[in-house]
């Protein structure tokens, strides 16, 4: 499907890293599979496995695994950036002090930055100089890195300032398992795949204290409501929060056992601490960081997010999961197409007259 062959940088070999390189490796493409981790990279490249993210699954001899930087950097045009988000800054800055030409990022996190209240391709530009840096492209949607890596049929997006340079990262994806669309809507995408994460966590909560499918159903779809109307008033598309990195992502990440999300917010719905449940994951659950960041925001833009308020009482002020359902059930009478009338209203407001 593609013409040219790359040789593209993954950068972080956790599951979903991994993953992507293998879809970029069923592509024929060379992949330099970069980890700080070195007992990690001789596992890769000896055994061609990973089996602390993915047991089970092969690796293909196209992913070599590199653990110096400037070696996995070195006459790239492209890089897959599959990092925390916490972790964007450090790696972004070592990234620049080893680079000598410029290179496209598509990352494919999903988050934002609590304090500054950025999202990740906006880290990105800040941390990377702009001769260094040719495009950022994102990609994101409803994709568990396990089943990926099973080849399982999945459908993704990806999106940038420059179409281009998204076609681009299009190209050396696309396969007959692995579909990716494109979309314009750069704000809309990372604010759908980053909110998502904080509806998963809830979700999780619910189920752990045993609410049934009934109360799932509806905070999946109260929380798109918040998460369009933020991401509405940051300046997405509405329309992107009814596509993949809308309520397709809310949808996987809200009902999967793959889901990290969801199996943190089961162990706080049963009883476990916040601490005692990020101990036991192993690896990062997003959804904490980027609870306290839509707070934030939420504040800023004067929106109301009454699920993710609730959620950070829960998660940074103690409160029991229980008593914070209860009073979001308990809330005031409201019209449940409130929240699309006003959306569109402002959206008409802002196109009048252009």
């Amino acid at each position: 499907m593609q013409n040219k062959k790359e040789v593209i940088t993954v950068i972080g070999a956790g599951s979903w890293g991994t993953a992507l390189a293998m879809v970029l490796a069923d592509n024929d493409h060379a992949v330099r599979l970069w980890s700080h981790n070195e007992e990690q990279v001789k596992e890769i490249n000896e055994a061609h496995t990973n089996k602390k993210y993915l047991p089970g699954i092969s690796l293909s001899e196209l992913i070599t695994g590199y653990a110096s930087l400037s070696d996995a950097l070195a006459g790239i045009e492209t890089v897959v950036l599959a990092v925390p988000t916490k972790a964007i800054r450090e790696v972004i800055g070592k990234m620049r002090e080893v680079l000598t030409a410029p290179i496209t990022i598509a990352h494919v996190s999903k988050g934002i930055e609590p304090d500054t209240l950025l999202r990740i391709s906006e880290m990105i530009k800040e941390e990377m100089p702009a001769e260094l840096l040719k495009d950022v492209v994102v990609l994101s949607g409803p994709s568990h890195a396990e089943e990926v890596s099973l080849r399982h049929p999945t459908t993704v997006a990806v999106t940038s300032e420059n179409m281009a340079a998204a076609e681009k990262i299009q190209d050396l994806f696309i396969n007959n398992n692995f579909r990716v669309y494109t979309n314009s809507d750069v704000i809309g995408v990372e604010i759908g795949g980053a909110l998502k994460n904080i509806i998963a966590l809830a979700a999780g909560i619910t189920d752990g204290l045993g609410y049934g499918d009934n109360a799932k159903a509806a905070l999946m779809t109260r929380g798109l409501a918040e998460i369009a109307r933020l991401g509405t008033k940051m300046g997405a598309n509405p329309l992107t929060f009814s596509g993949l990195a809308g309520i397709g992502d809310l949808i996987v990440t809200c009902t999967s056992v793959h889901s990290r999300n969801w199996r943190a917010g089961n162990m706080l719905g049963k009883g476990k601490s916040l601490d005692e449940v990020l101990d036991s994951m192993g690896m990062v659950v997003e959804g904490v960081r980027t609870t306290k960041a839509a707070y934030q925001l939420s504040k800023k833009y004067d929106v109301k997010m009454p699920i993710t308020a609730a959620l950070y009482e829960v998660l940074f002020n103690g409160k029991d999961a229980k008593d914070a359902a209860e009073i979001l059930m308990s809330r005031g009478k409201t019209h449940e197409m409130e929240d699309l009338v006003n959306i569109l209203e402002e959206r008409i407001d802002e196109t009048e007259f252009n």
